[in-house]
């Protein structure tokens, strides 16, 4: 499916409107070794207000663009006030579009990043890692015991 398909698609969307990409830092786990990756991702509202809070995140970067600079044709275009040699996540088509729309539902929130505007004075910080690929196996000994008493009506 082309971009231009996407947007067409899109009835409520058109190439006017805002969005957010952000270039975070990412781990890929194989064969027991860790890989850093950069991946670039598309931000909605409310995540983009929680970082200007300064909490810790992978995000290094961010940038706010319009549909239209971004999804060229058939072609994405990464923008380049980030990294080229960045992976784009799974799904950017569709999260772009989802995150295109919390921008028209909370318009006050495009004051953070003007438009053509980068953004790098985040919380960032690797501390917990965003492991891409983890798989979580639950095992019996995750368990964690009640007491006897917990479930009855004494």
């Amino acid at each position: 499916m082309t971009n231009t398909t996407l947007l067409t698609q899109a009835t409520d969307l058109s190439t006017e409107d805002y969005c957010v990409l952000g270039v975070a830092t990412c781990f890929l786990r194989e064969e027991g070794e860790v890989t850093e990756v950069k991946i670039v991702e598309p931000i909605p509202s409310a995540a983009l207000e929680a970082l200007i809070e300064k909490i810790p995140t992978s995000y290094q970067a961010a940038c706010s663009k319009t549909l239209g600079e971004i999804l060229i044709g058939d072609k994405i275009q990464i923008p380049s006030e980030l990294p080229q040699d960045a992976s784009l996540c799974e799904r950017f088509e569709e999260r772009i579009l989802a995150a295109a729309r919390t921008y028209k539902s909370r318009p006050e929130a495009k004051k953070h990043i003007p438009l053509g505007t980068i953004k790098q004075d985040f919380n960032y910080s690797l501390e917990r890692k965003r492991v891409l690929n983890s798989e979580n196996i639950v095992r019996p000994e995750d368990n964690v015991k009640q007491h006897e008493h917990t479930h009855k009506v004494l």
